[in-house]
């Protein structure tokens, strides 16, 4: 390429290509700046993970279309003129769009969060080395000598005899078609999780077991692009087995238990369970483990086999709702009737309380020291707690029942003594009566470590 350019240099059909490339360039430039607005418009509406990358797509998009069309201006004009700086655009334009497609899908693969991965800058780095080195290599015209070199280059795994050239192309393939699985996996796990006619469980299941198939397929498609014979994978499959049996045992069960309660819908994302003491809202179900966010905002990792094993309290409703009740005592002179409209009115207007069904007060029994009542509300949500909103209708109550003078009763006992007055007793009444005696200091003990009794006579005394 470099031998063209210097012999076309000076002529007259050097002048005809610059031209025709930099007319080129201007309509991809055109073309690029139009389909990023689509793309724009088309991306704002959607999620932070589906934009993410999406940066590296729109820079794609002008040595994409600068590469296609002098690839086609190559083709036309390769009969009538010389090409040789055309030739030589092409291979920076389709290297450049080649670095920005790979950072794209790796972004989407890698980086479906939002955020970007450890892995994912030494990946791009690494892609972007190797296509820079692959465009010098093609512009010096030294592709072929490289590839006789790594050709050339053998070493020996095991009974197999390997070259430098057939495991960079193995590795190549196997890496493209896992990327290739992952990304395919992704979107269809994106088109999932958006089914809503689908249970959350069941789109969870749905799109990890697509992802697994995927990924299993790919690895086995590029093992025979490879030229590695599969059923070799028998034995590696039988080794698996017994491990599984044995040390893997813990681990198999707990993803078992997760497939078990995606599938049977028992747990979903955002119930509040109570499971050996640890009450919390369930925030992810994972194959191996379920997140439970506790009250303190502490989350926890419970495997799925103690959820599957355990005794597990789910506090919250299908109906997203819970009944509540707020007990009250009420003196014996009491209008009950009214008592019980201002219980009614407390829970009125209360965030959360439902209007329907409506508050309701009831007599529930007759007490030592008073008549007792009992308020009883449905909560909306009760699952995020109940112990607020509980607080406020008690509130109302203490209120209402002060502003209309009704009295909530207090123990009262009365304790008679038989037999007369004890004789310390009616020597202290003796002495309130009469301030002019006063009490004669108690005797010390005699020895602290006695028994005890004439201390505990003095303290009587």
């Amino acid at each position: 390429m470099l031998a063209g350019i210097a012999r076309d240099y000076g002529q007259p059909v050097m002048i005809w290509q610059v031209g025709t490339l930099l007319g080129t360039l201007l309509v991809a430039w055109l073309l690029a700046r139009l389909l990023r607005y689509k793309l724009d418009s088309r991306w704002r509406a959607r999620h932070e993970a589906a934009r993410f990358g999406a940066e590296s797509l729109r820079k794609a998009l002008f040595p994409l279309l600068g590469g296609a069309l002098v690839w086609i201006e190559l083709n036309v004009l390769d009969d009538y003129m010389s090409t040789s700086l055309l030739e030589l655009a092409l291979v920076p334009l389709i290297g450049i769009a080649l670095i920005y497609i790979v950072f794209f899908v790796a972004r989407r693969v890698f980086g479906r969060t939002g955020q970007a991965h450890a892995w994912l800058s030494i990946a791009e780095k690494l892609v972007s080395a190797l296509v820079w080195v692959g465009m010098v290599v093609t512009v010096l015209g030294i592709q072929d000598e490289v590839l006789r070199w790594m050709a050339s280059v053998r070493f020996r795994v095991g009974n197999a005899h390997m070259t430098l050239l057939s495991l960079t192309t193995g590795l190549m393939w196997v890496c493209a078609t896992v990327i290739a699985a992952l990304w395919v996996g992704s979107m269809y796990e994106d088109r999932v999780m958006r089914a809503h006619s689908l249970d959350a469980n069941l789109r969870v299941v749905l799109s990890r077991v697509g992802r697994a198939l995927l990924l299993l397929a790919a690895v086995l498609i590029s093992f025979s692009l490879v030229g590695i014979d599969i059923t070799v994978l028998g034995v590696f499959g039988g080794a698996l087995g017994v491990g599984l049996g044995f040390g893997l045992q813990k681990i198999a069960s707990n993803y078992v238990s997760g497939f078990i309660i995606l599938i049977d819908r028992s747990l979903r994302i955002g119930d509040t369970i109570n499971v050996a003491g640890l009450q919390g809202m369930v925030t992810e179900i994972r194959t191996r483990y379920t997140t439970v966010r506790g009250l303190d905002g502490i989350e926890t990792l419970i495997p799925n086999e103690k959820l599957i094993t355990d005794v597990v309290q789910n506090h919250s409703s299908y109906l997203t709702r819970g009944y509540a009740k707020v007990a009250v005592q009420v003196a014996y002179t009491t209008d009950v009737e009214q008592a019980m409209a201002l219980l009614a009115q407390a829970a009125h207007g209360v965030e959360r309380v439902l209007d329907d069904p409506a508050p309701a007060a009831y007599l529930v029994g007759f007490g030592a020291d008073g008549i007792n009542l009992e308020l009883g509300f449905w909560i909306e949500q009760a699952a995020k707690g109940t112990a607020g909103t509980r607080s406020t209708v008690n509130r109302n109550v203490w209120r209402l029942f002060n502003e209309h003078g009704i009295s909530i009763p207090y123990a009262r006992r009365d304790v008679r003594l038989v037999g007369g007055w004890p004789t310390a007793v009616a020597g202290a009444v003796e002495i309130a009566q009469d301030p002019a005696m006063e009490p004669a200091p108690a005797p010390k003990p005699a020895d602290d470590s006695g028994t005890g009794i004439a201390r505990d006579a003095s303290a009587g005394a």
